[in-house]
């Protein structure tokens, strides 16, 4: 049977201070790269949206859907479903800065925008949003007939 040979740490890297987030960020910033040779790069002036950090989840009778908004207040955010598509979107301003230069800033800004198809069927009527301590939570309802029903066993 062959055997992996084993992995090498590279010098200086210290697992504690290892950010999974940053490669995610690196790999978005490579493709982006990669898109952009390969189709052009965009015009200018076009303003591509970002898609805010999210979890999209099920329990027997919806789909939830959590979504990271930091900042953004429930006037900044469109929530729309139509057919399973549910599309979450908004826009966050440059923030105004009295405080004079700005130096750095990592804050995430201007349009964004979210999209799933939901697997199942759902009930468009009874969707509920909800804005709290930064993160939008969508429950979407699933009909009646998506739901799973206990069937009894007789014997």
């Amino acid at each position: 049977m062959a055997m992996l040979p084993p992995r090498r740490r590279r010098a200086g890297r210290n697992l504690a201070m290892y950010d999974p987030t940053r490669e995610f960020e690196d790999i978005y910033t490579r493709m982006g790269q990669l898109m952009n040779l390969a189709l052009g790069d965009m015009p200018a002036g076009v303003d591509v949206p970002w898609a805010p950090l999210t979890d999209l989840g099920e329990t027997d009778d919806a789909y939830v859907v959590r979504a990271e908004l930091p900042g953004v207040n429930k006037d900044q955010v469109n929530v729309e479903i139509q057919d399973r598509e549910l599309v979450i979107s908004g826009e966050i301003p440059e923030p105004e800065s009295d405080e004079g230069r700005r130096h750095r800033s990592t804050r995430r800004t201007g349009r964004f925008e979210y999209r799933a198809s939901l697997p199942g069927d759902i009930n468009p009527e009874q969707v509920s949003a909800r804005l709290s301590d930064g993160v939008l939570t969508v429950t979407v309802p699933k009909s009646e007939g998506a739901k799973p029903r206990r069937i009894e066993v007789s014997g």
